[in-house]
């Protein structure tokens, strides 16, 4: 569970670095990442505000969501957090993992797609922090999450079974006798 503690403050933090300079000051912003400098419109520096806000509230909720922080108020209760979904305190963990790991897809995507287009160094900073984050939340989902199909010790996918072929060994192994 270290690694998934790990995404979740990586993911608050990564948002709160973002969000800073956004509500700060968007004049730099416009200046960091247009290709003349030049004023930023009222426009801009109100979404500007706004998308740093929204980035620091979702930051926020995710580790609110995903149980990072105990929320009840008992504190034996508190020791672990689970990702399974009866877990009563972070029902909401695998689906705010799986919502975050699609934002940090996406603007991996975009910040790649910009970094490739204008070649400015923010954008490539943005693609790496957004890309790493996303690797990490997929490697959570496979591996990290009750729900997950993948076999940590072998890599192979737990649903598979061996239909045609019986598995004499295994069935020693757990005492069933074979039919």
């Amino acid at each position: 569970m270290d690694v998934y503690y790990f995404y979740s403050y990586g993911t608050a933090a990564w948002m709160a670095v973002q969000s800073v300079p956004l509500i700060a000051s968007p004049t730099m912003i416009v200046a960091f990442l247009s290709p003349e400098v030049r004023e930023a419109s009222t426009l801009e520096v109100y979404f500007s505000r706004s998308l740093g806000f929204s980035l620091f509230v979702i930051g926020i909720l995710n580790v609110l969501l995903t149980g990072s922080v105990p929320l009840s108020s008992r504190l034996t209760e508190a020791s672990s957090i689970s990702t399974d979904a009866s877990d009563p305190k972070a029902p909401y963990a695998l689906p705010t993992l799986t919502v975050t790991c699609f934002f940090h897809a996406a603007t991996a995507f975009y910040t790649y797609a910009m970094w490739t287009q204008l070649g400015v160094t923010s954008f490539g900073l943005g693609t790496a922090g957004s890309g790493f984050l996303c690797a990490v939340a997929l490697w959570c989902i496979l591996f990290a999450s009750s729900d997950g199909r993948i076999s940590r010790k072998t890599g192979a996918d737990k649903r598979t079974s061996g239909f045609p072929f019986k598995n004499v060994e295994a069935d020693k192994r757990k005492g069933r006798k074979g039919m």
